[in-house]
């Protein structure tokens, strides 16, 4: 848990699976990635754990003018997460609030059709799930992830992502059944200052990724359940 960079995304996921290792083997394992930048690291993650792939679609809502800042996040299955306190910092309206959850939606919906291939979500009662992505920075995109899992009864829910500060990781605490952050380097600045290619990650490359890890299910003979497990 320290301070240096990783390689790229890849580098990061096996990294992130030699601290999940505990969690190997399990029958009722599910890894679920956030796209774009979570599904490389969930890939490796999920390759190490000998665990399905899928993926959990949820949106950042930026603040108009500062858009790598959230204000809040939606995920599938209508979860909204607002910060209250950001919106009344940047003074946004709450007509604009609407329009950007909207048009975020609009994605999130796209997503949907262009990941899953026609297939269902997995089934995620009774498992432990296992919520990957590249980094944190307030984390609020991963608490709009992990309540919309919450409504759909995992046994066991852990959040483990590749970088963040350790105040995002500490204060998942309360939220999630367990939290493994591979690195919480001090000072944070932001989850790309971490990765030596942080790269944008295309559609297509998420959907050959998702497809390559089925692939390997098949083939290993392992859980095979993938996409719709």
């Amino acid at each position: 848990m320290n301070g240096a960079r990783f390689r790229d995304r890849f580098h990061a996921g096996r990294r992130l699976a030699a601290a999940l290792q505990h969690y190997a083997g399990r029958p009722n394992l599910l890894v679920l990635a956030l796209p774009r930048g979570g599904v490389p690291v969930g890939y490796e993650v999920a390759r190490a754990l000998q665990a399905p792939l899928d993926v959990m679609l949820v949106r950042k809502l930026g603040v108009p003018g500062h858009e790598a800042l959230a204000m809040g996040a939606i995920a599938s299955g209508g979860i909204r997460i607002l910060s209250d306190e950001v919106i009344k910092a940047f003074g946004v309206p709450e007509r604009v609030v609407a329009a950007i959850v909207a048009q975020e939606g609009e994605e999130l919906d796209r997503r949907e059709r262009a990941y899953r291939d026609h297939r269902p979500p997995p089934e995620v009662q009774g498992r432990t799930v296992i919520l990957v992505d590249d980094g944190l920075a307030t984390g609020s995109t991963m608490r709009a992830a992990a309540a919309a899992l919450r409504t759909q009864h995992p046994e066991r829910l852990v959040v483990a992502v590749g970088v963040a500060p350790i105040e995002t990781c500490a204060s998942l605490q309360s939220e999630v059944d367990d939290v493994v952050c591979a690195r919480v380097p001090e000072p944070f600045f932001a989850v790309g200052n971490w990765y030596d290619n942080f790269s944008q990650i295309s559609d297509e490359e998420v959907r050959h990724l998702l497809r390559q890890q089925r692939l390997e299910d098949v083939r290993e003979g392992g859980p095979g359940g993938g996409l719709g497990a």
